[in-house]
């Protein structure tokens, strides 16, 4: 596929090991990424906010964010394929909110392949992108940053490092969309130290992803639905949209 990988980062100032999002929105967004595939070589861009000086802002105005959409919106009528890891519960949710483009966001989320859940509804658990990386012989993620610190940076003014951050983790959603394509299936090595891999014969949109059968979970203690990452979409979702 012709694909346009996709990250944002978020600027609330979360505490640590926070577990529930959803008690700190609307969390803001500082910045965004784009990756591509050109010529045989991997481009990315970055996208964040500025004042009417230039000056780069806090945060993305709601105008900056509804642009985003709009921008995305263009790949995908020009014949590109959106991807991330976990953007369907995620970042497509942040981008409707700090937007207010919910239908638009709603239609992309559905339409995009968002490697995260594909994994998650065929095998009813979570993938990290990073162990899937790693997994594929790739760097993976900015060495010594975690997401977490993100917004912490930002808001310290350490632009130039959260923008390389976020632009390496659109080429490294980029390029393990590749490497499975290549290899059929995707790696990693369980926290147990144990290799596993999961087949994928070609990477699924929301929409078909959700047609899966839902996988066996009976060995887990309290395994997440499917909604977790889907309620935010409410009836247009329920009505079984497909793009």
């Amino acid at each position: 596929m012709s694909f346009v990988a996709f990250d944002l980062e978020i600027a609330a100032l979360l505490p640590p090991d926070c577990t529930d999002l959803d008690a700190h929105r609307p969390l803001g967004i500082t910045c965004a990424a784009l990756a591509w595939q050109y010529d045989g070589a991997i481009l990315s861009a970055t996208i964040c906010g500025h004042d009417e000086g230039g000056a780069i802002t806090p945060r993305m105005s709601r105008g900056e964010c509804a642009a985003l959409v709009h921008l995305l919106g263009d790949l995908v009528a020009g014949g590109r394929k959106l991807l991330t890891w976990a953007g369907c519960g995620f970042d497509f949710r942040t981008l409707a909110e700090e937007s207010g483009c919910h239908e638009a966001c709603r239609h992309l989320a559905m339409g995009h392949v968002d490697m995260m859940y594909h994994l998650f509804c065929q095998q009813g658990h979570a993938l990290g992108m990073d162990a899937a990386a790693r997994g594929a012989g790739l760097h993976g993620k900015t060495d010594g940053v975690r997401g977490a610190q993100a917004p912490q940076m930002w808001a310290d003014g350490c632009y130039a490092e959260v923008l390389a951050y976020v632009a390496q983790d659109v080429r490294t959603t980029l390029q393990v969309a590749q490497a499975v394509e290549r290899d059929g299936c995707v790696r990693w090595t369980s926290r147990r130290g144990r290799p596993c891999n999961v087949p994928i014969d070609r990477w699924l949109t929301v929409a078909e992803a959700e047609r899966l059968p839902l996988p066996d979970t009976s060995w887990m203690d309290a395994p997440w639905p499917r909604i977790k990452f889907t309620a935010w979409m409410g009836q247009y979702h329920q009505e079984g949209f497909v793009p």
